[in-house]
């Protein structure tokens, strides 16, 4: 035991700036998960597939026609609702993920993060050094040039709106998280442009004028990879009580600053809009095609805004907070409607919830610093400008919390 886990630190200790431990707990496995291309190609078909109904959903959502008081009855918090109605940039999100399960061959949908999704570096970047360690190929080998190119194209495109010679690119993000931190620094460094690092606590807001970074230059183009919109709405000044996570979103509402992901990543982050796709597939509502139908009943699980259908057919389902992450706020119910699992954190109770099948995760035997462990597995698949990229794996408990860990993978 102490030789394997001599090996892993040595091993990870060659990759800079990688948290290969977290809260002073193993993370990323010296292990890995052996795959094969077909499985690999079913995955990605998944995520492009899913991605065509959510985004074509995301369309009816933010049309005008829709009334705040439905937007707001599915969750959205009343400042958002002009900002999710904003389309700033050709895709509705530059760098999104899905979490999905395998039942009976088939991906089943979980999640979207759309609007801030992590495991970016493990899977663009690690992935590759543990596939090498262990003689596999890399089913992401190609992805981190794309990455590169996908976030050059989207901070440059921002840029150019700007109207301005010499654009200010921050990135931001929690200083003192250190996944947040080297993800962003990661981003930064991959996309290769003038542009500074500025954590959050260091951003200056000017009521109606501008967001400012930690030399008081006025920002034109804010990369925010870690800093979700349902929490930056709730952020006020210590001093003034001013809402300044508010004041931001009127800063991009009035083109006083562009942000990436873009306004629309948060409309899909919410999971509300799965319940709205499984409505409109249930009474069969013409505004999908047959062919979208069947993706669909493929891809998505039954998933409501009430637990009524599930308690009236038997089954089990998970309650989410529509903003939820990491598991956080998760609960799961027995066909009785009794708790059977929950998880300990309790972030997200102020938002409503979605009600969603329950499907139980694979179970995979993995090597651990602490030897053999029998773990539930979740497949991470990311979209890039909505095409499909790098995938991998998260196992650890039928929740999947933020103590999971990073199962590398790869082809034999």
């Amino acid at each position: 035991m102490k030789e394997f886990q001599q090996r892993r630190k040595n091993f990870y200790k060659t990759i800079p700036d990688f948290w290969s431990d977290m809260y002073g707990e193993e993370y990323s496995l010296y292990d890995i998960r052996t795959i094969s291309e077909k499985d690999t190609e079913r995955k990605r078909l998944f995520a492009y597939r899913c991605g065509k109904i959510l985004f074509k959903t995301a369309d009816l959502l933010a049309q005008q026609e829709i009334d705040d008081d439905s937007l707001i009855r599915i969750g959205f918090p009343q400042e958002t609702l002009h900002f999710i109605r904003m389309q700033t940039m050709k895709n509705k999100t530059i760098i999104g993920r899905f979490d999905s399960v395998e039942v009976d061959g088939e991906e089943k949908l979980l999640e979207f993060n759309s609007d801030t999704p992590t495991f970016i570096k493990e899977l663009f970047h690690v992935n590759g050094f543990v596939s090498k360690e262990f003689g596999q190929t890399d089913p992401n080998q190609e992805e981190e040039k794309r990455l590169q190119a996908v976030l050059r194209d989207a901070i440059i495109g921002e840029a150019r709106k700007t109207n301005t010679n010499a654009p200010n690119i921050v990135f931001t993000s929690h200083s003192e998280n250190i996944e947040d931190r080297n993800t962003v620094l990661y981003l930064k460094e991959l996309a290769n442009l003038p542009s500074r690092y500025t954590p959050l606590d260091k951003l200056t807001i000017r009521k109606g004028e501008g967001l400012y970074d930690d030399l008081d230059n006025k920002i034109d183009v804010l990369y925010r990879q870690t800093f979700p919109i349902e929490s930056l709405i709730e952020d006020e000044d210590p001093d003034s009580g001013e809402r300044i996570g508010i004041l931001l979103l009127e800063l991009v509402e009035q083109n006083k600053l562009r942000i990436i992901n873009p306004p629309s990543a948060f409309l899909l982050q919410n999971k509300a809009i799965m319940a709205i796709v499984w409505a409109l597939y249930e009474e069969n509502n013409p505004f999908f095609t047959e062919e979208e139908r069947s993706w669909i009943k493929s891809y998505f699980l039954p998933t409501y805004l009430d637990p009524a259908p599930f308690l009236e057919s038997g089954s089990y389902y998970v309650k989410k907070p529509v903003f939820g992450r990491e598991g956080d706020t998760v609960e799961i119910y027995n066909e009785d409607g009794e708790k059977l699992l929950e998880d300990q954190h309790k972030s997200y109770t102020n938002y409503i919830s979605v009600y969603q099948e329950y499907v139980d995760l694979p179970v995979v035997s993995v090597n651990t610093v602490k030897g053999r462990k029998e773990l539930h597995v979740m497949t991470g698949t990311f979209l890039l400008n909505g095409k499909p990229s790098a995938i991998g794996f998260r196992v650890g408990n039928q929740i999947t919390d933020n103590l999971s860990y990073f199962l590398p993978c790869g082809y034999i």
